[in-house]
């Protein structure tokens, strides 16, 4: 007489073996793929400097931004909200938490935080920047054939000796954020002092 059960060295066959898992896989990439695509969306469409002015606390920052030599220069770069007051985009994990961190601390205080105080806020920004944010577009900051002075400056902050360490903002403080009555070009700048501007 057979013995109809299957003794515990016998397995199952391989194309048995193999669907569990493939189907789980599947199943995987239908939820994944959707939710990496929506996530990946918000971010872009929550990262550009219009999204960030549609809070009217930062309306001020966004129109001083627009006017300064962060958006009109001769090189066409643009540097956005993103560029100086997040990680690098490369730094995946610290990018994301910052970025996350951020909007729900901007939504608390736009809600249940006191007025807001733009010199206060723009003092804590330029306290949290570090020079590494500056240095992620200003790369070649050391070669600067016309500018000695700068090149010497620029030499102290990124070998500077201990206890004189310097950051980018002590010396370029008001580039971005302040408010002016044109729209101001870098390479025009000798021009706007002669017409006493």
């Amino acid at each position: 007489m057979r013995n109809s059960r299957k003794t515990s060295g016998e397995s199952k066959p391989a194309w048995k073996r193999i669907i569990r898992p493939a189907v789980y896989i599947i199943i995987g990439i239908l939820i994944a793929f959707p939710l990496f695509s929506i996530s990946y969306y918000t971010m872009v469409r929550t990262s550009t400097p219009e999204f960030c002015a549609s809070c009217h606390e930062i309306q001020f920052a966004y129109n001083a931004w627009k006017t300064s030599t962060h958006v009109n220069n001769a090189q066409g770069f643009v540097a956005d909200c993103m560029d100086c007051h997040l990680p690098a985009p490369h730094d995946t994990f610290n990018f994301f938490y910052a970025k996350t961190a951020h909007g729900i601390k901007d939504i608390v205080i736009h809600f249940l935080g006191k007025p807001y105080d733009r010199e206060k806020m723009r003092q804590r920004a330029y306290a949290s920047f570090k020079n590494e944010q500056c240095q992620k577009c200003h790369r070649n900051i050391l070669y600067i054939p016309d500018k000695r002075g700068a090149m010497l400056a620029h030499r102290d902050v990124i070998y500077a000796r201990p206890g004189y360490e310097k950051r980018c903002v002590d010396c370029h403080k008001n580039l971005v954020h302040v408010a002016r009555d044109y729209y101001q070009y870098k390479q025009f700048r000798g021009m706007y002092r002669g017409l006493g501007l």
